[in-house]
């Protein structure tokens, strides 16, 4: 079992940046890949990033929508990845949410754990 809480949502001004975190316990965090899924009013959760590891490194992957925008990284020492987020727009509004799988994926399907998620509002 691994349990997640995010942390470092708010309130911000389109233009600002954040950072969202992500603490995990439970099994072995350096197993897995962890994610970060947003869901705004009225629509689908989402994709935004993940970032695991390979035998070169760290590999990541984010959507289309934040590309540029938004850097995922994470700190096995402290069983926390981050969810840099900049140049905010009021469509990133959302519950953001963190989780945790063995598939290095786009999909939601792909994690087995999930946090209970964070909010983060966008004010124009």
């Amino acid at each position: 079992q691994v349990q997640l809480v995010e942390s470092g949502g708010g309130l911000v001004q389109a233009g600002d940046s954040l950072r969202l975190s992500c603490k995990a316990s439970g099994r072995a965090f350096s197993d897995y890949a962890m994610g970060w899924f947003r869901q705004g009013p009225g629509k689908e959760r989402e994709f935004v990033g993940v970032v695991s590891w390979s035998a070169s490194g760290a590999i990541k992957m984010y959507a289309e929508s934040v590309l540029g925008r938004v850097t995922i990284s994470r700190s096995d020492a402290e069983n926390t990845v981050y969810l840099q987020m900049n140049s905010l727009k009021p469509e990133d509004a959302a519950v953001y949410y963190c989780a945790a799988g063995n598939n290095f994926t786009r999909a939601a399907g792909g994690y087995e754990y999930w946090g209970q998620g964070t909010q983060v509002t966008v004010s124009s």
